[in-house]
């Protein structure tokens, strides 16, 4: 098994990535835990949908993953926690949880906290 991914670890977004840096980890981590972008995966990024979601899932397909965090709300400019709430009750009403990590947790140890949020285990402060 390769070293876990620590804080300070990561590596620079490219410059043709078009969301922010946690994003950036929070996709370079599911690649390492064996998910393939559009296999297992959409990143929708900047160009959300109506229902908010950065990353979803096709397997399993009733899960869904987003970044907060104070770095997340810099990076964008606009603070997301209202319509994190109204996006968390969407996505249930339709049958999807949707797991946030927060960006703190991705600089801390990516690796554990992707892999709980893939086990639809939210540590963030919008876990129920």
């Amino acid at each position: 098994m390769p070293p876990r991914k620590m804080a300070g670890q990561r590596a620079q977004a490219p410059s043709w990535w078009a969301g922010t840096g946690p994003e950036w980890t929070l996709y370079t981590s599911l690649h390492e835990l064996g998910k393939v972008a559009e296999r297992d995966f959409v990143y929708q990024g900047r160009n959300l949908p109506r229902e908010g979601v950065a990353f979803r899932f096709m397997s399993p397909s009733d899960l869904a993953i987003n970044v907060i965090g104070l770095m997340q709300t810099y990076a964008t400019g606009v603070d997301n926690g209202p319509r994190d709430v109204i996006s968390k009750q969407q996505m249930l009403g339709l049958g999807v949880h949707l797991i946030f990590v927060e960006d703190a947790a991705l600089e801390q140890d990516p690796l554990y906290y992707v892999g709980e949020a893939l086990n639809y285990r939210d540590h963030s402060h919008m876990g129920s």
